[in-house]
């Protein structure tokens, strides 16, 4: 039956992608006409795509997609929000009803060459884990024997979590739903012992908790959890500006360009800073951008370093630790790695 459900589910995704191949090849001119990027989100969450009280999103997720309105229009608020549950993400964004995804989703096989996806880039490295009560006394996850997990269904983390009892020989009892928000109410509730998601996930929605000391994330992370923008299969060029407006960011903190020394940086005879920042070359005019792009996006929003750190960094509520992690760049010990701009 899962089998079935699932090859049903990818089938409605390639149905609903053939009748937008032909307009994916103009999605550069759509966004330009239409005057505003679509850019779908999840649902509500803590540093990754947060909705305030007066209806601003602000986030990591959400600051990618800022920044290829910047590069786009110079300016990052040319941006309307599409939040959706997991179940429908990847149909919305076939259909044309986005431009673009970003909203922490895995980068898997299946994802990138059966559903008409196409994954940019990664802008957060990942890993599955449990969030569980401090009272309850667990301290490892191949304690959960017997357990009930709350999980997120119609994703990789439902997939993941059976995997890892099945190899374990341990008993699981699932409560799933599609909205995030039920989940973290049931687990709050009492209704399952642990709550289970991406380690990231996990510390955004602590975060948010009326009581957050009183859980704990155990130390076990159970899968790989690349995550990263996502667009539509069909329009090369549309996925060249949104990757290399991710590599964009990521090569402007190895370099050392941010929103404070940039027009010190315009005048600087380092030949890498002065084809990141379209002072040589051709590359924007490449994608139908002006060459100036980056400068756009470090002028609006910053290197990605600023990124992480305004948002789920240390010094926030999320309180992710950057520093040794994989989300450092490559030079620090992490996995953070811009292709070259040339």
């Amino acid at each position: 039956m899962k089998k079935t459900l699932a090859l049903l589910g990818a089938a409605s995704v390639l149905l609903a992608m053939t009748g937008t191949d032909a307009g994916a090849q103009q999605t550069l001119a759509q966004v330009k006409q239409r005057g505003a990027l679509n850019c779908q989100v999840g649902l509500p969450t803590p540093g990754f795509y947060a909705l305030s009280a007066d209806g601003k999103w602000s986030g990591l997720d959400v600051d990618m997609c800022r920044a290829v309105a910047a590069a786009i229009f110079d300016d990052p608020d040319k941006v309307r929000y599409q939040s959706v549950t997991s179940a429908v993400r990847f149909t919305s964004l076939a259909n044309g009803e986005s431009d673009m995804l970003s909203r922490t989703t895995t980068w898997t096989a299946v994802r990138d060459t059966q559903l008409g996806l196409e994954f940019v880039g990664v802008n957060f490295y990942d890993g599955q884990g449990f969030l569980v009560p401090k009272a309850s006394g667990i301290k490892s996850a191949r304690e959960l024997d017997g357990a009930t997990v709350c999980v997120l269904t119609g994703t990789t983390t439902e997939l993941n979590l059976a995997d890892y009892f099945r190899a374990n020989n341990m008993r699981l009892q699932a409560v799933t739903n599609e909205n995030v928000n039920v989940l973290v109410e049931t687990y709050l509730g009492g209704g399952c012992d642990a709550y289970t998601n991406d380690k990231s996930g996990l510390a955004a929605r602590r975060s948010a908790f009326p009581n957050p000391n009183d859980h704990v994330i155990l130390p076990e992370t159970i899968s790989k959890e690349p995550l990263g923008p996502v667009v539509r299969h069909g329009d090369q060029n549309w996925g060249d500006i949104v990757r290399w407006v991710l590599m964009g960011l990521i090569e402007a903190e190895e370099l050392g360009v941010n929103s404070k020394n940039l027009d010190e940086m315009l005048k600087s005879d380092n030949p890498n800073i002065k084809r990141l920042l379209g002072v040589e070359g051709n590359i924007g005019q490449g994608m139908g951008l002006t060459n100036d792009f980056m400068v756009r996006v470090i002028r609006h929003l910053g290197n990605y370093g600023e990124l992480y750190e305004r948002h789920v960094g240390a010094s926030t509520p999320v309180g992710i630790p950057r520093e040794e992690s994989l989300n450092a760049l490559w030079t620090k010990g992490g996995l953070m790695y811009a292709m070259p701009f040339r």
